[in-house]
């Protein structure tokens, strides 16, 4: 006799232990610094799923959480007043779900706080189902909040907990399915494992990759129309090597703060005067910063000094790119004027690098994005690094990367090496995604959450990227050898005696106060941030400020479409501490 599985619910209880750490950083530090620290963290729920039927219509696939979260760090055990459960919903990547745990709780001494934990499913190394169904990746977020949107929240812990065998196999024999008498329904426990187990196939089952998307162009290249209500004018000037480069200027009114934004390699200016979504020079403009200046520095794909072999390296970029800029904007703003940077990536580093050498004074503040004394870099990204130069240089013959190979005409290696990735990476359809997680990172996707970004953003990331010398790669690779610090390319070439063998180490002596922002999710340069901060606090105490972003990555800091709520008030608020009154 058929049951009818509205009137089945299904119960089962977790227990997942780990550790944690206080602030905010990655969850793998967070764990590892609590585990030294003895910091244990775990969670005990009951899962209730009321309507079974309802739960396998809807799109979330949720149900209800009671139990409680225990942790000496929040004074011992904290009762679970409500909670919210997600099993496997679909997510913006094609080949990831999420186990989605959120419960609102209070500590002993009534302060109350936001417990979130995901379970990342994505098939994205071998033999990794189990650990991907077992990891909780996990923040508690000081107050009752809404646990969705995190990023302007205080984070009070971060860490991983997770399921061991034994308690998985608890979970499997305390598995409930009952009808509206309280029998065990059969049905609903089937029902409930084909949902279980589809899900799973989705994700770890053999598939063919997408067919590529073929998107439509809906902006210009290079287009302006993202901001309003400032006169743009366009800035050329060079740099002692010889390049040509160019400032932009937005002007809405006069202004004792400027503010000038750095973009970072293979990207351009456009990346921060986006149409599609409220961008920063737009926010900066409306917040009451008169002026606003981007730089296409030599890395930008607005010009063509990518799309050859060079040696070009970083220490190129803080000599003669960032103080020429410098010296052009100052021709235009006058020596008064405070300037403030907003820098990301390469464009980050080389700020930091540039600022070390005493080659931009009078920065009054500067916010440096992802990276800035000390890269640190995936595995992956290491290998590739290592790698990756001679392979393309002297094995392949390729001039450059191109994110956008794969819709070129004809044959080519870069073409054939596009496909490829094309093979490995299955969480879109976008060739010009895989391509940059190639160029770029390790993760699928490596630059950014797809769930950051608009499709509109996404169907044009081969307009806002573009090629890249694999030279620059070889700068990196020392800086990660040189225990993750950044150092001078070529420490005995008179072309850049005016800096620093060691940047960090110049870095002691900085006085401008910087912040340093890191997305928690950051799969190009991990945590390179939050070991800078640790660091500088060391040699120059209180000099940096670190603010982590949970649910972002590296590029959707500024490109995500909800970065105008999420992540700018950070930065305008560490700006206006530095401001005129």
């Amino acid at each position: 006799m058929s049951t009818d599985l509205h009137h089945v619910s299904i119960a089962f209880a977790e227990v997942m232990k780990g550790y944690a750490s206080p602030g905010a950083s990655t969850f793998e530090d967070g764990a590892a610094l609590g585990r030294d620290a003895g910091h244990a963290l775990s969670l005990h729920v009951t899962v209730r799923i009321a309507d079974l039927a309802a739960f396998l219509a809807e799109d979330s696939h949720a149900g209800t959480l009671e139990g409680h979260v225990e942790s000496a760090l929040l004074g011992g055990v904290c009762p679970v007043q409500s909670g919210v459960f997600r099993l496997m919903p679909d997510t913006a990547d094609l080949n990831r779900k999420v186990m989605y745990y959120a419960v609102k709780c209070v500590t002993p001494a009534g302060e109350p706080f936001t417990f979130v934990g995901r379970k990342q499913v994505q098939h994205d190394a071998p033999l990794d189902l189990w650990h991907d169904t077992t990891t909780l990746f996990t923040n508690v977020f000081r107050g009752h909040i809404n646990p969705d949107q995190p990023e302007l929240a205080e984070v009070w812990l971060t860490g991983i907990i997770g399921l061991g065998v034994m308690d998985f196999a608890q979970v499997l024999r305390g598995l409930r399915a009952t009808d509206r008498k309280g029998r065990t329904s059969l049905e609903g426990l089937l029902a409930f494992g084909r949902f279980f187990a589809g899900k799973l196939w989705d994700v770890y089952g053999p598939h063919l990759p997408p067919a590529p998307s073929q998107p439509r162009r809906r902006y210009a290249r290079f287009t302006t129309e993202g901001v309003t209500g400032a006169n743009i004018s366009a800035h050329p000037f060079a740099t002692v090597d010889g390049l040509q480069l160019q400032l932009t200027r937005f002007r809405r009114q006069p202004s004792a703060d400027v503010v000038l934004v750095v973009h970072g390699l293979t990207s351009s200016s456009d990346m921060f005067i986006m149409p599609e979504h409220r961008n920063l020079v737009q926010t900066l403009l409306d917040e009451g910063y008169g002026e606003v200046w981007t730089l296409d520095w030599r890395g930008s794909c607005r010009f063509t000094y990518n799309l050859a072999r060079s040696r070009y390296n970083f220490d190129d970029i803080a000599l003669f790119d960032l103080p020429a800029a410098m010296h052009e904007l100052r021709r235009h703003i006058g020596r008064e004027a405070r300037v403030h940077m907003v820098a990301h990536c390469v464009g980050a580093m080389t700020t930091a690098m540039s600022l070390a050498a005493g080659l931009l004074p009078g920065v009054q503040s500067a916010v440096l994005n992802s990276v800035a004394y000390t890269p640190c870099v995936p595995g992956w990204s290491g290998l590739k690094l290592a790698l990756g130069p001679w392979a393309s240089d002297y094995l392949l013959g390729i001039e450059y990367y191109n994110p956008s190979w794969r819709r070129q005409p004809g044959w080519s290696v870069g073409k054939l090496l596009a496909m490829g990735a094309d093979l490995m990476h299955r969480e879109c359809t976008s060739p010009e995604c895989h391509m940059l997680s190639f160029m770029w990172g390790s993760g699928e996707p490596a630059l950014f959450n797809h769930e950051n970004m608009l499709d509109v953003t996404h169907d044009r990331l081969g307009d806002l990227f573009g090629g890249v010398d694999v030279h620059y790669y070889r700068h990196v690779h020392k800086m990660v050898g040189a225990r993750n610090t950044a150092v001078k390319f070529e420490p005995r070439n008179p072309r850049y005696a005016a800096l620093p063998d060691d940047y960090f180490q110049a870095a002691a002596t900085l006085r401008t106060p910087l912040m340093l922002l890191q997305g928690q999710d950051n799969r190009v340069f991990l945590d390179s941030n939050i070991r800078c901060h640790e660091r500088l606090e060391r040699i120059a105490p209180g000099r940096s400020r670190l603010h982590v972003v949970p649910g972002y990555g590296h590029q959707d800091i500024f490109m995500g479409k909800d970065a105008a709520r999420d992540v700018f008030p950070h930065i305008l608020g560490f700006l206006k501490e530095h401001a005129h009154d």
